[in-house]
């Protein structure tokens, strides 16, 4: 199974080991690149700049995606490794040379269940990650120069916290197995990222596609014990979101939209609103997989669809 040994500054990994968040976001500067290394849930593991050259931590992949700062920072704010979003453009000017855009795009690596090392744990790096490589390097976990960086793992993070590791399995006489992985929790801020993305960046039922606009709806609601999952979110337009939540807007599990003549008794409008009333989703995601479960949809007709 392959891993990959990122390359990152002690800022964003101090800033991010005091503040032990959920989840992180592996920033590149330059938004251009796509990150085509590993699978989802995927190993990736923090190395900090040469002469440092120890593993300090890591998290399971989720997804790459390019998006503007103020996205970034509006998903996953100080897990960023950043205190501000000023902060945040000066570190991404510092190593762009060409003049930015107000609102420049970057390359976001989404990782889940981080893990941060104390100093006395850190783990020298494979001789073969030399101290030119710029950005990082992947490795089979069954080379023979990696598999002991994974029992060094194995041996200084707890089971509970770090099952994808914990699991990688191992026959008596063939102990460098591939790993047995367990799918990482998505965090709030890779819950808003994967949803806009599945739904091609533009909003469900509008087909909006002006992203400052766009948000990541929860069918069923975090606060009702509501997941983190694709299968229960929509990408809405925030006006459309706004009264989603509320329960002026549902949609059938056959992706039909249902307008609550609520709107027209307590607001005296709604004419936009009752124009799409009947029509089914204009986007849905391209993987079946994804789409909303018909459960979820189920609960929010019942539970907060104003009849």
């Amino acid at each position: 199974m392959k891993f990959y040994i990122g390359i990152t500054d002690s800022d964003w990994f101090d800033q991010l080991k005091a503040l032990k968040p959920e989840e992180v976001n592996f920033w590149q500067p330059g938004g251009n690149t796509v990150f085509r290394v590993l699978p989802e849930e995927g190993l990736f593991l923090f190395k900090l700049h040469h002469p440092r050259n120890f593993i300090v931590g890591g998290g399971y992949f989720v997804r790459h995606s390019f998006l503007p700062v103020s996205l970034a920072w509006k998903a996953f704010g100080r897990a960023n490794g950043v205190e501000s979003i000023g902060q945040f453009m000066e570190r991404i000017r510092k190593y762009r040379r060409e003049n930015m855009s107000h609102d420049p795009q970057i390359g976001c690596i989404i990782l889940t269940q981080p893990f941060f090392l104390e100093e006395s744990d850190w783990i020298p790096v494979p001789d073969s990650f030399k101290k030119n490589i710029v950005t990082g390097k992947s490795y089979e976990s069954s080379d023979r120069e990696s598999a002991y960086l994974i029992d060094a793992l194995r041996e200084r993070l707890p089971t509970a916290a770090t099952p994808s590791i914990a699991d990688f399995a191992a026959e008596p006489n063939a102990r460098y197995g591939n790993p047995l992985l367990v799918k990482p929790r998505l965090g709030q801020g890779a819950f808003r990222v994967v949803v806009t993305e599945s739904y091609q960046r533009r909003c469900a039922i509008s087909g909006e596609k002006t992203l400052p606009v766009l948000e990541a709806a929860h069918i069923k609601p975090y606060a009702d014990q509501g997941p983190h999952l694709i299968q229960n979110g929509l990408l809405l337009r925030s006006d459309l979101h706004i009264l989603f939540d509320q329960g002026y807007i549902t949609v059938t599990p056959d992706a039909h939209i249902l307008i609550s003549k609520r709107i027209r008794q307590e607001f005296e409008n709604g004419k936009d609103y009752y124009a799409l009333a009947g029509q089914t989703l204009k986007i849905l995601p391209e993987r079946l997989q994804d789409r909303p479960s018909a459960d979820f949809l189920n609960w929010h007709n019942q539970n907060r669809y104003l009849e």
